[in-house]
């Protein structure tokens, strides 16, 4: 019997060497072939030559007025020129290595040519010739290599279908479909590959699109029930008492969203499903007391907590302000690093596998092979897209299915917290603690630098503090960049009578923390820096942040650098210096000195360099969609998301014959054979 599943070997002329190079292409079957979309189309409607706009791709239609010549230069290099006469004017078009196309072309013959228009020369360098026979609006281009030519790849596909048609089934629900106002499978494959019409082309691409999107969320919504029917996790009983006695005792008070967030983890913890939850705030949005909050009552239902932090500095920042918030009240609390000594390590070590110790807060060094904890149920990492799907992992299983609470200072556009996390739970924080002022941002070209040391000199008379960061450490022959060590030397010229120090990724961990302790007792004026300072540090009296060569950051890095000042009472100030040479980094200019908000950051650094430069794709784990573009179609994901929610909701297990195409997609495509009831 005949399947969608059939091997592309199974189609009358694809022998061993085109199934290899169909392969190449990720085409192994019947269905990757016909779901095989073309990534662009090309408009050919007969324009008039009026019509035409300079470079612009068209089709132009013309009797044949002289005999094609074709001329050879190089190795298999050739150019065959034929004049035709359209609209009453000669127009000359120009092939490149195609002189085969010579018969195509007869004295006084009808043709139409596509083919890129010059508005100067008037005259139209030629892909292809068209069959005048052919009534076709537009055409499709497909993604293909050297091996395989487009026109080889169209006839396959328009066999695949001619012979399997009757195969192909509805994979979107009828209701759906009708909702939506979308055509059916047969449509939407025939629409995409051969469509007669623009508007026929359209309609396919607008139910690709939400088909694409739709499947995609109903493999996320299925991880995320099998997550929770097969992991069932820890009810943690913790002291609600205990824990509004904490918060009582804070010297400020909690904001709204704080307070909604911190209900929403606790529920999580309380309930015997396992939590998966994202917690997601701008910088300076008071994401460390919620985890604190969260680590305690852990703590009071009597497990171990741990929080995964990517750095010493950061984990040593929290371990001293979480033991400061939490010692008092009979919790013994540890710090786990690298930078021990063996002795050290040793006694951690054995205090964790005791249950001496009730949360312990480290780097990569919590998940060590010797690492052992007693009843380990909670856990907070933090900066989490800085660690692999394998270090989570290994910490998780350190303990009996833990709950995972993963905190992000990255504000993730809605875009890719769809997309990217859909299988976990989101919270959000973004109301700033009362009384947070609001740092201003300005951009100065390098012209200007003079009122930069001005505005500098201003503040260090205040007691102010001052972060400078550049993009390199030393000079580059190849990258005319500011270095830290050029500017460092400036700094201690023009500020001969303060203290300047000097801070970059190649130094020790203890030269590190020797500056940043300096830095933080006042004992240091100026930091100029690399980006190590991006996440995490707290330093109350810094109030100016200064960016060499601003334009080479994206938005979402710009935000977390300014975020390092702002956190005291002061007024603090982010000076971007930036010469930006193109349209791009001028908007990254703009956009930074006209919002604070992170979301709205995240969300333009998205649109201006895309999903894969945001988070970088090899630690976001970003799908590759093949027709529907997360950011611009936004819309049409979000749709499908609330759709394949509803679903699940209602069939779970997919049980309902409507929704046997997603079941069999998802056992299909997800390998999760097996998995349902």
């Amino acid at each position: 019997m005949k399947s969608l599943d059939d091997n592309i070997g199974m189609l009358k002329g694809v022998g061993d060497r085109k199934v290899a190079v169909l392969k190449s292409l990720g085409i192994n079957t019947i269905s990757d072939l016909l779901y095989y979309f073309p990534f662009r189309y090309e408009d050919l409607i007969v324009k008039s030559l009026d019509e035409i706009i300079d470079q612009e791709k068209t089709v132009i239609s013309g009797v044949v007025a002289s005999d094609p010549i074709v001329s050879r230069f190089g190795y298999k290099k050739s150019r065959l020129n034929v004049r035709l006469l359209v609209e009453n004017e000669s127009v000359m078009v120009t092939f490149f290595n195609q002189p085969w196309l010579k018969d195509k072309f007869t004295t006084g013959q009808e043709v139409q040519v596509y083919g890129k228009w010059d508005q100067i020369r008037r005259s139209l360098t030629g892909m292809k010739v068209l069959n005048l026979n052919e009534d076709q609006d537009v055409d499709s281009v497909y993604s293909v290599n050297k091996n395989i030519r487009q026109s080889t790849l169209k006839a396959l596909i328009k066999q695949g279908f001619d012979e399997y048609i009757e195969l192909i089934e509805e994979s979107l629900p009828d209701n759906i479909i009708e909702k939506y106002k979308l055509v059916t499978e047969r449509e939407l494959i025939k629409g995409m590959h051969f469509p007669d019409s623009v508007e026929e082309t359209e309609n396919a691409r607008r139910t690709a699109k939400f088909r694409e999107f739709f499947l995609f969320e109903c493999g996320m919504q299925n991880i995320k029930n099998i997550d929770q029917a097969k992991k069932s996790g820890i009810s943690l009983k913790y002291d609600q008492k205990i824990i509004n006695e904490l918060i009582s005792q804070l010297p400020f008070e909690l904001t709204n969203d704080q307070t909604k967030v911190i209900n929403e983890i606790l529920d999580n913890m309380k309930s015997s499903s396992h939590m998966n939850r994202l917690l997601q705030g701008d910088v300076g949005s008071g994401k460390t007391i919620v985890a604190t909050i969260a680590l305690f009552a852990a703590v009071t239902g009597g497990y171990q907590a741990a929080l995964m932090v990517p750095t010493e500095i950061l984990a040593e920042q929290h371990f001293e302000k979480i033991s400061q918030m939490l010692e008092p009240l009979n919790v013994s609390i540890d710090l786990l690093v690298g930078s021990l000594t063996l002795k050290q390590r040793k006694q951690k070590i054995e205090d964790l596998s005791t249950g001496k110790t009730n949360i312990v807060i480290g780097t990569h060094a919590l998940i060590q092979a010797d690492v052992n904890y007693k009843n380990l149920g909670f856990i907070v990492i933090d900066e989490q897209h800085r660690f692999g799907v394998g270090q989570r992992r290994t910490l998780r299983q350190k303990g009996k299915n833990p709950d995972i609470l993963a905190m992000t200072a990255t504000p993730i556009p809605r875009t890719l917290a769809i997309t990217t996390y859909g299988d976990m739970s989101l919270s959000v924080i973004k109301e700033l603690p009362k009384g947070r002022l609001p740092v201003e941002t300005y951009w100065l070209r390098s012209n200007k630098l003079d009122q930069l040391y001005k505005f500098i000199d201003k503040e260090l008379k205040t007691d102010s503090q001052v972060f400078v960061v550049t993009p390199l450490i030393s000079e580059s022959e190849n990258i005319d960049l500011k270095n830290a060590e050029e500017i460092f030397d400036n700094f201690q010229k023009i500020y001969s009578n303060k203290k300047v120090a000097i801070l970059h990724g190649k130094m020790t961990t203890q030269e590190k923390d020797t500056i940043m302790n300096d830095f933080k007792n006042q004992q240091v004026d100026i930091l100029v820096s690399t980006t190590v300072i991006e996440v995490g540090v707290d330093i109350p009296n810094a109030s100016v942040m200064v960016i060499f060569d601003a334009n080479r950051f994206g938005l979402s890095q710009l935000h977390q650098l300014r975020g390092r000042v702002g956190r005291g009472s002061k007024q603090s100030y982010c000076i971007l210096i930036a010469d930006p040479k193109n349209e791009v980094a001028i908007e990254r200019m703009r956009i930074m000195t006209e919002t604070n908000d992170g979301f709205v950051l995240a969300q333009k650094d998205l649109e201006l360099r895309g999903q894969g430069d945001l988070l970088g794709n090899q630690q976001s784990g970003l799908p590759n969609f093949s027709v529907g573009n997360p950011v611009t179609d936004f819309n049409v994901l979000q749709t499908a998301q609330q759709e394949a929610q509803v679903i699940f909701e209602m069939d779970p297990n997919l049980d309902n014959p409507d929704h046997k195409m997603i079941k069999s997609y998802l056992l299909k495509k997800m390998q999760i054979e097996g998995n349902f009831d």
